[in-house]
């Protein structure tokens, strides 16, 4: 059967309303691959005095070292200005940096210039960020982790903490329902949405239960290999990469055997790593050659962000199998995205029809979600 397709598929910005523009750090170093640097950043900071300590920070437009800012919702950072800051560096946490990287980021409001105070108050275990790419071959990406890419719109799963109020205009799942016959989950309109969204980021849905819960299971399959939830994936047949060769303690180029199926770091030697992994690209770019970069590249001498761990980490060696495995999966599935054929489409017009779109306004603003205090500039606290 010919594939299907529909000019009128409803597009994911009236599907998922809520959106937020992407964070801006402003300055690089309150970002690393490992934790440690981000401390001894912190530490190198508050070190410095006057002058040093200023050209250190890296001012710019909307942060300088007198900034008066709040406290990151749900964070320990802290509120007094930096000029005259001091204490332990906030504990660190995960971000998603780059496509299929997992970073580590300061979850200091004075460190970053457009920090998104709306998605840190929603961000918890059961959140599920979508962040667009403006990659043909992989549209979105989702995380479990805040996204950092600046490539295009972050979208939360849930409008509130606690995986509450999914961020699906009103009245999408009834109508789900009606047509397949059981109630779809947001995480069920999450999976079909990943499977299904085309580059120019509309989704087809389908009234058809089977072809529902094929791409359902499809996306779930990707949803976990996107978030790393659970035990570590197998390569097709069980293999998994492994270190042939020791990589050297602080390796600087990196490349590819094909036909020994094999990741050269300087002397250093991964295998097997299938060519799928290695030739997958988000936007023209090579991840794992992105990946190496951000671990490797020099950085500006007397710069914070040029503290760095002296050897390679060993847990860079484990986040290097594990990201070879998880790009040669997503590649297996990419055909059987492009195979995902629509029956019984649910159209834009459908939709309309319905009186479920055009989404009402309040859905495309964030929920009210303060229930606390939140810690304003110098101490103070923010009334809500």
């Amino acid at each position: 059967m010919p594939r299907v397709t529909h000019d009128d598929a409803p597009p994911l910005a009236d599907l998922m309303p809520w959106s937020v523009a992407p964070l801006r750090l402003g300055r690089a170093w309150p970002a690393a691959p490992d934790p440690a640097s981000l401390r001894a950043r912190w530490d190198a900071l508050l070190k410095a005095g006057g002058p040093d300590r200023e050209a250190l920070f890296q001012p710019s437009r909307a942060r300088t070292l007198t900034s008066a800012v709040g406290r990151l919702p749900g964070r320990a950072g802290g509120t007094q200005r930096l000029v005259r800051a001091e204490g332990p560096c906030a504990e660190p946490v995960r971000v998603l940096a780059a496509p299929f990287d997992e970073q580590w980021l300061i979850p200091d409001h004075r460190l970053i210039d457009t920090a998104r105070p709306e998605l840190w108050r929603v961000a918890d275990a059961h959140q599920v960020f979508t962040v667009e790419t403006g990659d043909a071959g992989t549209p979105l990406l989702a995380t479990s982790v805040l996204p950092l890419l600046r490539t295009g719109r972050v979208r939360p799963l849930y409008r509130r903490p606690g995986g509450t109020e999914p961020n699906l205009v009103p009245g999408l799942p009834d109508h789900l329902a009606a047509r397949l016959g059981a109630p779809p989950s947001a995480p069920d309109v999450l999976a079909w949405i990943l499977a299904a969204v085309r580059p120019d980021l509309t989704v087809p849905l389908t009234a058809d239960p089977g072809l529902w819960s094929a791409g359902v299971d499809l996306g779930r399959r990707m949803l976990w290999l996107l978030r790393r939830d659970g035990e570590r994936p197998k390569l097709p047949g069980g293999r998994r990469p492994y270190v042939r060769a020791p990589l050297p303690g602080r390796p600087s180029t990196l490349s590819y055997d094909r036909a020994e199926e094999t990741l050269h770091l300087d002397e250093g030697r991964v295998s097997p790593v299938p060519p799928e992994a290695w030739d997958l690209e988000v936007a023209g770019v090579r991840v794992l050659e992105t990946w190496f970069a951000a671990r490797t590249a020099p950085s500006g001498a007397g710069t914070l962000a040029a503290i760095r761990p002296a050897a390679w980490p060993q847990a860079w060696t484990s986040e290097l199998l594990e990201l070879i495995t998880v790009l040669a999966l997503l590649a297996e599935l990419r055909p059987l995205r492009a195979a995902l054929r629509t029956t019984s489409p649910v159209t834009a017009a459908d939709l309309r029809d319905a009186g479920v779109l055009p989404p009402p306004e309040r859905s495309r603003r964030p929920a009210s979600v303060l229930d606390h205090h939140e810690e304003g500039p110098d101490g103070q606290f923010a009334l809500v």
